[in-house]
């Protein structure tokens, strides 16, 4: 009995020490860097940036970007302390994303800023876990986006404003060491689904262009995006986001739950909720859910559609309710 009780504690201060060894080596390591090796056909990018891409990226950058790269006060593009992520990834801002070469991406190729948009690796190899992974979004709207971000647009005017480094706390570093990894380049060229093609091309909108899914299931620490469909809770809600006073507020179920979800609402209330804002019961959405006015009603209809072939989840989000 002694000697199995003096390898019982052996063996337990043996796993106790290599797991203060994991903790050190995750804590002193950091973010791994990762070798920037982008393919020939990459590396050499040049995107002809002609007015329909330019005005297709400020449309797709008004959805994706500029939230969270908009300085409140300026309008410029140099990025901001990002409030509403959940508070255990700690304090985040956004990074400079105007013309300025040194503070910005004014030195940046087109194959770079191509690259990092898919596998979150920047030029100089440090990985991005919270921006980038666009590995679903369709080649010609990677390039729309870039033919954006070298034009005249005003937000992106150079300035050398910006927040310090990064400092991620120990829960970012041991999920960039575990569960967060780059992601690969896509295989084979992606093209926009036709709009003909209402599911495929709802899916795409939902899941590849705008993203809907990621802060409408359960958690970003739980999402999958190479696979959407695998994301904990996928469209059922409860992802606990922060609004810009720093409260809780939990996304939306929009499956289609009768009870839980929208399976009871109209497709023009599921408009007016997503376009301008508006509950369905009268008053305004709250923060961070915000208008997204620059949607069509066929892209609306689209995610509409897409929706109703999402399996059900029966998840009762407790809705944020406005202190008075």
């Amino acid at each position: 009995m002694k000697k199995f009780m003096h390898w019982l504690v052996y063996a337990l201060l043996t796993i106790l020490g290599l797991l203060v060894c994991a903790v050190l080596f995750v804590y002193f390591r950091g973010i791994p860097k990762y070798p920037y090796n982008p393919p020939p056909e990459i590396a050499s990018l040049q995107v002809k940036a002609d007015s329909q891409r330019i005005t297709r990226g400020a449309k797709i950058a008004s959805m994706q970007c500029e939230g969270c790269h908009a300085d409140p006060k300026t309008g410029l593009l140099t990025g901001h302390i990002m409030t509403d992520l959940p508070k255990e990834f700690g304090r985040v801002a956004s990074m400079n994303i105007t013309h300025d070469p040194e503070f910005g991406i004014g030195k940046w190729t087109d194959g770079e800023l191509y690259y990092f948009l898919r596998t979150s690796i920047r030029p100089d190899g440090h990985y991005n876990a919270i921006m980038g992974g666009y590995q679903l979004l369709a080649d010609e709207d990677l390039y729309s986006i870039i033919a954006w971000l070298r034009s005249d647009a005003p937000s992106l005017k150079a300035s050398k404003d910006e927040y310090p480094p990064n400092e991620p706390n120990f829960l970012v570093k041991l999920l960039c060491n575990t569960v967060f990894k780059p992601k690969p380049l896509p295989s084979s060229p992606i093209t926009i689904p036709d709009s003909t093609q209402v599911l495929a091309y709802g899916r795409y909108l939902a899941c590849a262009l705008y993203n809907c899914y990621q802060c409408h299931s359960a958690d970003f620490k739980t999402m999958n995006t190479e696979i959407p469909e695998k994301s904990e809770g996928f469209f059922g809600g409860g992802n606990p986001m922060l609004n810009l006073e720093g409260e809780t507020v939990r996304s939306a179920n929009i499956t289609m739950s009768p009870t839980n979800g929208i399976g009871n609402w109209t497709f023009d209330e599921f408009y007016q909720a997503v376009v301008n804002g508006k509950k369905r019961n009268g008053g305004s959405l709250h923060y961070p859910m915000m208008p997204h006015t620059v949607l069509s009603t066929s892209e609306v209809r689209s995610i509409w559609e897409y929706l109703k072939t999402i399996p059900i989840i029966e998840n009762k989000v407790e809705r944020y309710v406005e202190k008075n």
